[in-house]
């Protein structure tokens, strides 16, 4: 892991096309503001974590659902 130290207004660069800038900074809290392109998603860890979550929930059907479906689509 790389760790940086940055002050107020001051930023990091990822590659060409991210910036993250710190914002404000209010006790243990610290209020970045993010610059990339709209094609990259951009969420907080858990939001993250329950997306991937929900995903994998809806990928994986019970083994009776999919014979129910397989028989719907042979009739």
């Amino acid at each position: 892991m790389l760790v940086l130290t940055r002050k107020l207004q001051e930023a990091i660069k990822i590659g060409e096309d991210i910036e993250l800038t710190v914002l404000s900074i209010d006790g243990d809290q610290v209020k970045l503001g993010i610059s990339a392109p709209k094609y990259i998603e951009i969420h907080r860890k858990e939001v993250f974590l329950s997306i991937q979550q929900e995903n994998n929930q809806a990928a994986s059907i019970s083994l009776n659902t999919f014979q129910a479906l397989k028989k719907i689509k042979n009739t």
